[in-house]
């Protein structure tokens, strides 16, 4: 990076926040897609009523989803 010109510097900049960009869909998607999954699977239970009451259980099933599917999406990008 030492002796780039400004032009070299602006463009290293632009692919950053290009992939900070997709990074931020691949997430939004990933996640997304991954709750409604686990919807579909788990047909006894209303999670999101669940979660209403207040059952902390069934909010620390979706947080560690989340935070799983993020750290795929980061692995992955």
């Amino acid at each position: 990076m030492i002796g780039l010109g400004l032009e070299e510097t602006l463009l290293q900049y632009l692919r950053a926040v290009g992939w900070s960009v997709t990074a931020a869909v691949g997430f939004a998607f990933g996640v997304g897609i991954a709750l409604k999954v686990f919807d579909w699977l788990s047909t006894d239970i209303d999670e999101w009523e669940e979660i209403k009451k207040g059952n902390i259980g069934v909010s620390l099933i979706f947080i560690s989803l989340i935070v799983m599917v993020g750290l795929l999406v980061y692995k992955v990008i």
